[in-house]
């Protein structure tokens, strides 16, 4: 069995606004993505979690998402093809300019939150990140829904992809993580959210709310970190994967 990495959404803080608990957490992850200031964080964030990445020898992501902080950039935006392509290359280069100064390199880019959901379903939207992406450097990593159109899109390009799963989210029939605003879309239980994990990684396959198996390919396992037990979370899971034979 080939054990998956775990990430997690960092650098969320904005201004005197603190989201989060980047320090405590960041040794217990292998890469983080960092939120380049138009869902959440801004420069000052952007470049501490940065030097605390580097401390920790984390991968560091760009984590692009719409320009929607009262939002968390969790609500849809219709954007064309274009807007959203131009929207993640701006995103990347700005988190790219403070991992160019402290001498890092930019590994990997994951979109966030309804950008995410989108490009998993709308193939035009996920080949313009893709494309992105690529334009930006080619030699980046793409983080997508496992199975859906933007991790096929960034195949399909020439980028390497890796597929994301979640512990802590429920699953469509449809391969598709469950829309935040019904009330069972995030596994606030922690036994059943290593469940979740251990029936992705020993079988290949989750199990949907309607109670379909679906397959799935585990390249990377996200955990969120703007709740209150984030920290308990991903020691749990880092300890729990560890474990896995």
């Amino acid at each position: 069995m080939i054990k998956p990495e775990l990430n997690c959404d960092l650098g969320e803080s904005f201004g005197i606004f603190s989201i989060g608990n980047d320090q405590e957490i960041l040794p217990f992850v292998d890469a983080i993505n960092i939120a380049c200031g138009f869902h959440a964080g801004d420069p000052h964030t952007m470049k501490q979690t940065i030097q605390l990445a580097k401390q920790h020898n984390v991968h560091i992501g760009a984590h692009p998402g719409f320009q929607d902080i009262q939002g968390f950039g969790r609500r849809r935006i219709n954007l064309s093809s274009e807007e959203v392509y131009d929207l993640v290359l701006y995103q990347i280069g700005a988190l790219y300019g403070f991992t160019k100064v402290e001498d890092v390199t930019l590994h990997h880019v994951k979109p966030h939150g309804a950008l995410y959901n989108i490009a998993s379903s709308d193939k035009e939207i996920a080949l313009a990140i893709a494309q992105a992406v690529y334009d930006f450097d080619k030699s980046l990593i793409l983080y997508g829904l496992a199975n859906s159109f933007i991790t096929r899109a960034g195949e399909q390009i020439g980028l390497k992809v890796a597929h994301e799963v979640f512990a802590d989210r429920t699953y469509q029939s449809n391969g598709t993580l469950t829309d935040r605003t019904s009330e069972n879309a995030v596994i606030h239980d922690l036994d059943r959210s290593m469940q979740q994990v251990e029936e992705m990684m020993k079988t290949g396959h989750v199990t949907s709310i309607d109670g379909q198996k679906i397959p799935i390919q585990a390249d990377t396992i996200c955990v969120h970190s703007d709740t209150t037990k984030a920290l308990t979370y991903v020691k749990h899971l880092k300890q729990f994967i560890t474990q896995l034979n």
